[in-house]
């Protein structure tokens, strides 16, 4: 599905570095908060895999959906979370997207169609290929996007929601972010094949495998498969490489990862790839006055999230007690 990419359009360039860069300094910032006992429960971080949301994303029409795993804040951010929703929402506050009740594991913005980040792993395929099956009912030319990693690949439902995309042909994107890790365990030990695309064949739907270098090559990359799925209702898996440069959560040293590994994968870091081609068309006060607005963002996400309110008894009612589950 590779071809050839028109010339780079520095200024869609930067806007797609800018997503990268609020996603990383976001979740640098998370980090310090959690280390801080500022947010609670678990936290998994998005560095290192920025280009893969971002690129895939900016490949979709406001109409469009997604579903995503547990690593969701940068997925959130770059499907137009506000860093402030996003953040107040790792705080547990009720201005979060989640009113504080989801946490790092939930975010939520149906406004936007981000359908969740779902602790469960594998669990959220086959909900991912129901809301294809509702964008297909109601012809309204929405595509889904769902985002898993290679841990999730042998799990049923895996497999469960890509048969049912194949048979119903569903209009929706399989991508795994093959990170190479499982928590601490390599693909080598998970699956019986290092190439996940290979699934594909089984269930006769087109496929693609690439690694998440450059941003504007995932974009094209999912953008074909987007168009496909759109046009025709032809489901697709893609397999897209990248590496996380923390560990699995925030309890996680990473020590089955070698000092040596982390640091090469780091100098092949998306990010950085972006900034030097910005460096070629731009002058270094605009690359600054784009960061430097990044970092007013973060920040004043930060601090709005500290000073919010916690959720209140009030806001429980609506959503348990006396809400449609309530029995």
């Amino acid at each position: 599905m590779a071809h050839e990419g028109p010339p780079v359009d520095t200024d869609h360039l930067a806007r797609l570095y800018r997503q990268m860069f609020l996603i990383r300094r976001c979740e640098e910032e998370a980090a310090r908060a959690y280390a801080m006992g500022k947010i609670g429960g678990f936290l998994h971080l998005y560095i290192g895999q920025e280009a893969v949301g971002v690129g895939a994303l900016a490949a979709l029409e406001s109409k469009d959906h997604v579903v995503t795993t547990y690593r969701d804040h940068g997925i959130a951010l770059a499907k137009g979370m506000t860093a402030r929703a996003m953040m107040a929402e790792l705080f547990g506050k009720e201005t979060g997207c989640s009113k504080g009740l989801g946490g790092s594991m939930h975010m939520f913005d149906a406004a936007n169609g981000m359908h969740g980040g779902y602790g469960i792993i594998g669990g959220h395929i086959p909900l991912a290929a129901g809301i294809a099956f509702a964008s297909k009912y109601k012809e309204d030319g929405g595509v889904t996007l769902c985002f898993f990693g290679d841990g999730a690949v042998p799990i049923a439902g895996f497999h469960e929601g890509i048969g049912l995309a194949a048979l119903w042909k569903l209009p929706i994107v399989f991508i795994c972010e093959n990170n190479e890790y499982s928590m601490g365990t390599p693909l080598s030990r998970t699956l019986p094949t290092s190439e996940v695309a290979n699934y594909a064949r089984g269930y006769g739907i087109p496929s693609d495998r690439f690694v998440a270098e450059d941003v504007l090559e995932v974009e094209r990359r999912i953008g074909e498969a987007v168009k496909l799925a759109r046009e025709a209702n032809i489901p697709t898996l893609v397999e897209v490489k990248t590496y996380r440069f923390r560990g699995h959560s925030m309890s996680d040293p990473g020590k089955y990862r070698s000092p040596e590994e982390v640091e090469a994968r780091k100098q092949r870091d998306p990010l950085f790839r972006a900034r030097t081609q910005l460096e070629l068309h731009w002058d270094m006060a605009r690359l600054d006055a784009l960061e430097a607005s990044v970092e007013e963002e973060v920040a004043d996400a930060v601090k709005f999230a500290d000073e919010s309110p916690e959720p209140t008894a009030e806001i429980l009612a609506p959503t348990t007690y006396d809400g449609p589950f309530a029995s």
